[in-house]
């Protein structure tokens, strides 16, 4: 059932108005934009990537965690509803990215889809802009990861195939939570996690190097979950593990807090109260370092039960030796010669 609009006062607004009576239902509205440039450059030492693509700006899935909320404020939204609701489609993503891979100073570097909104939103299903993305990937034989919930994926199997033959693809399979009415309550529109799984095994029965990512992991309500996931992931082929702590920076927080308290009141205090200690006393921590970690007691025990089972299934052994390099060709073109 779609929600009332909700958002939290925008910073980078002058006026903020309230409604008069209930507000109305946060409809999907979509938007198309002609974009600019298509590549982002990252240099967060929290950060394990460099380059991302992002073809959409917000995203359905409606996650009340995500860290990419106010970034909707910079275009005069909300990082609410606004976010999960009005949803911007990159309609010339394909063709920036090719303008990008020709470009001499490209060099090949790992891409990977998305630094921000899942590019396997359901608006992917019509638009198709993440596939356009990786044939051009795949022409130009650049490497990708890819980070997403969605099944959806599983739709571009022959892609990333081909892409896997000729550069490198490697998958992550976010799934923060394992008890399915917790998931629901703070992910309403994605696929289960018990599904997530399925697609893990899809992936990795294609021959994918595919993995689980838990994040966020989230104290008081997620924590106890860290073994179910990356058993099951294991048990589906997921050969690599990753792990981020709460994030709620910005407006964030009171999306997270709203969310809990609806939907989890018996659970909203005691969660917020262990965010707080991994937090010294706040929702967020901004330090580079602790910002993905957390500190403290409930936080490190969180991390410890993650790395005693990773340990234990084996996972993360030895893939980094397995990443090929080096292969970007520029299509009509011989090997690259590097630039002196």
């Amino acid at each position: 059932m779609p929600r009332p609009v909700s958002n939290p006062p925008n910073p980078w607004d002058s006026l903020h108005a309230e409604w008069l009576g209930e507000p109305p239902a946060a409809e999907l509205q979509v938007f198309e934009e002609e974009a600019r440039s298509i590549i982002a450059e990252n240099d967060s030492p929290d950060v394990g990537f460099r380059f991302s693509v992002n073809p959409y700006r917000g995203c359905f899935h409606s996650c009340s965690y995500c860290y990419a909320r106010p970034t909707h404020q910079y275009l005069g939204w909300g990082a609410g509803t606004d976010f999960d609701r009005k949803i911007v489609a990159k309609v010339n993503a394909p063709a920036l990215l090719r303008r990008e891979l020709k470009r001499p100073s490209w060099q090949g570097d790992t891409i990977v889809f998305s630094g921000v909104t899942d590019c396997y939103q359901p608006l992917e299903a019509s638009y198709r802009l993440t596939r356009g993305c990786l044939d051009v990937c795949a022409a130009y034989r650049n490497p990708v990861g890819i980070i997403t919930k969605a099944p959806l994926i599983e739709r571009d199997l022959d892609v990333l195939q081909e892409l896997h033959r000729v550069a490198r693809v490697s998958v992550s399979v976010s799934i923060p939570i394992w008890d399915r009415a917790h998931a629901h309550a703070m992910e309403p529109y994605v696929a289960t996690p018990q599904r997530r799984i399925k697609t893990i095994e899809r992936l990795a029965a294609a021959g994918l190097r595919v993995g689980v990512n838990i994040a966020p992991v989230i104290p008081g309500l997620s924590d106890a979950d860290i073994p179910k996931i990356l058993e099951a992931a294991h048990a589906a082929g997921a050969r690599r593990a990753g792990y981020v702590f709460l994030r709620l920076p910005g407006s964030v927080k009171q999306v997270f807090e709203e969310r809990l308290h609806q939907a989890l009141p018996l659970r909203a205090d005691r969660v917020l109260n262990r965010v707080r200690e991994a937090r010294r006393g706040r929702l967020y921590d901004a330090r580079f370092g602790a910002r993905g970690q957390g500190e403290g007691n409930y936080a490190e025990a969180a991390r410890a039960l993650f790395d005693a089972t990773v340990r234990r299934l084996g996972m993360n052994e030895g893939f980094h030796d397995e990443e090929p390099a080096g292969s970007f060709r520029r299509p009509g073109r011989g090997r690259q010669l590097p630039l002196l």
